[in-house]
C-alpha cells in the first residue's frame, strides 16, 4: 500500500480489518499492540510532512479483560517450597532456593521484596518481618517457624560473610542474588514436579493471598500482608476463589 492510500484510511476501514483480525482468533492485547503500531507510524508520517491519518485517531483501543491470577493448589506450594531444588547442586544453594521460596508462599512477598533483605534482617528475624515494598512503602509481616528455620538454615549453610547491610540471598560467585536464577530454579522445579507453566514465583504470592482467602482470611488484612495500596487490587481474589468455588459446584452437584 502507498502512503496515500494510508493517508486516505476511513474510520470503515480500520475496523473492518480490526473485525476480520478478531474473526482469526487474534486476542484484544494482540489488536491494542497493531493499532498503537499502526498510530506510531501515522505519527511517524505526520512528523516527516507526508499528511495526518485521523481515522487512526477516531478508533479506540479494544478493551481488555482482567486476567485472573494462577494461584497453585495448596499441596504443590508446599510441594515447589519444600523441594527447593531438584537437581545436582549445592546444599546451601538448595537451601538458598527453599529460604526464598518459603519467604513467597509463607509470606506473599515479591520476589524483589525477598532479594532486597538484609542480612541483618535474617539473622534478626523473629516473630515478624519488616518489608520495604513498591513506593518504598514499609509493611511488617508476620513469620512462620517453618520460614524462619529454612532462613537460619540457609545463613547456616552460606559460604559466603557479609555484613548485616549487605543483601542476605548470594549467588554462587558471592554477589546479590539476581531474580533470574529463582526463576530458572521454579523453572526446573516445575518440570520435575510436572506443574504448569504457570507455577511461576509470582505464582506463590497468589497463592499465598488465594489460600488464606480461602480458608476465611479477612480481606482488608491480606490486603496489608500484601502491600496492595489499594483493596480492589485485593478484590481480584475473590474473584479466583468464586471460580473455585463453582468449579467444585459444578462437579459435586448431581444436577450441575
Amino acid at each position: 500500500p502507498s502512503i496515500a492510500a494510508f493517508r486516505e484510511l476511513r474510520v470503515a476501514d480500520v475496523r473492518a480489518f480490526m473485525a476480520v483480525r478478531r474473526d482469526q482468533g487474534v486476542s484484544s492485547r494482540s489488536l491494542a499492540r497493531t493499532l498503537a503500531g499502526l498510530r506510531s507510524l501515522a505519527g511517524h508520517l505526520e512528523r516527516e510532512g507526508y499528511g495526518e491519518t485521523p481515522a487512526l485517531r477516531a478508533i479506540r483501543s479494544p478493551r481488555q479483560g482482567k486476567s485472573l491470577p494462577k494461584p497453585l493448589a495448596i499441596g504443590a506450594a508446599t510441594e515447589v517450597v519444600y523441594e527447593g531444588e531438584i537437581a545436582d547442586c549445592e546444599p546451601w544453594v538448595a537451601a538458598r532456593n527453599t529460604a526464598v521460596l518459603a519467604l513467597l508462599y509463607g509470606c506473599g512477598l515479591r520476589i524483589s521484596e525477598a532479594l532486597s533483605l538484609t542480612r541483618g534482617e535474617g539473622r534478626m528475624a523473629a516473630d515478624m518481618l519488616r518489608v520495604t515494598g513498591k513506593g518504598g512503602k514499609t509493611r511488617v509481616v508476620p513469620l512462620l517457624p517453618a520460614v524462619i528455620e529454612a532462613i537460619r538454615d540457609y545463613i547456616r549453610l552460606c559460604p559466603y560473610q557479609a555484613s548485616d547491610s549487605e543483601p542476605l540471598f548470594r549467588g554462587v560467585r558471592g554477589g546479590p542474588l539476581s531474580p533470574r536464577i529463582i526463576q530458572l530454579a521454579m523453572a526446573r522445579l516445575r518440570s520435575a514436579l510436572g506443574l504448569a507453566e504457570t507455577a511461576t514465583p509470582h505464582a506463590l504470592r497468589h497463592s499465598f493471598a488465594t489460600h488464606l482467602l480461602s480458608a476465611g482470611g479477612d480481606l482488608r488484612a491480606i490486603q496489608e500482608l500484601l502491600g496492595h495500596a489499594s483493596l480492589s487490587t485485593t478484590q481480584i481474589y475473590t474473584a479466583v476463589d468464586t471460580e473455585r468455588l463453582l468449579e467444585a459446584y459444578a462437579k459435586a452437584h448431581p444436577r450441575a
